[in-house]
């Protein structure tokens, strides 16, 4: 899966210019928390909502309303955006995506198309993907097992959950306990939580945990 299957393509964007309180309703009205920040139709920065939330002055501050509007009418999109923006393209995978989040810590990335603005991918959507990758919207028996890294070792998982009756609904692999170990967290449907855990219990180095869910 690549990023442009998942981005939001119904763009809400600002204007260097725009006074941030103005910014700051617009992102209320929208229920949104990131937005590309746009000149003579050239993307040119990114503003987030901690970004204008940050910028306005503290509850503890002596300052009248009269001088805090007065300050905050002067404050502008440029002054609180993040600039130059780090980028994906439409077939960067998901993964990559993610990685470049994570490595930058970001919580957003526009999407490019050549020079076009095209997109945007937030880590909500990222959230969303992980949702669906573990099956957390669908029922099931949820089982996670340490198992050894070695080649067919899924295969004879699958092979068991599918005598036992089972379905595979979701299944993640993460980092083990040691470098000869996966740990599998697996979600099947079909098959109580008892002969899930029979099944597999001689194809694993250990049950961590078995839910339904």
């Amino acid at each position: 899966m690549n990023v442009g299957k998942r981005m939001t393509s119904t763009l809400v964007t600002v204007s260097p210019s725009l006074p941030i309180m103005d910014a700051l309703a617009m992102m209320n009205r929208e229920k949104i928390r990131h937005m590309p920040v746009v000149e003579k139709y050239k993307l040119v920065g990114i503003v987030t909502k901690n970004d204008l939330l940050n910028a306005s002055p503290s509850k503890a501050t002596t300052l009248t309303m009269w001088e805090i509007n007065s300050l905050l009418s002067k404050i502008t999109i440029k002054d609180v955006m993040s600039s130059p923006v780090i980028t994906t393209l439409e077939d960067t995978p998901i993964e990559e995506a993610a990685r470049i989040m994570v490595d930058n810590q970001i919580s957003c990335l526009p999407v490019m198309r050549g020079n076009e603005l095209v997109g945007i991918i937030t880590e909500t959507d990222l959230f969303k993907i992980f949702m669906e990758l573990m099956g957390a919207r669908n029922r099931g028996v949820r089982l996670t097992a340490e198992v050894p890294d070695t080649p067919g070792t899924l295969s004879r998982l699958s092979q068991a959950i599918y005598e036992a009756g089972g379905n595979i609904i979701a299944l993640g692999t993460f980092s083990g306990e040691t470098i000869a170990s996966t740990l599998l967290t697996i979600k099947v449907e079909g098959i109580e939580e008892q002969n899930l855990k029979k099944a597999l219990e001689p194809h694993v180095l250990k049950l961590t945990d078995v839910r339904m869910l």
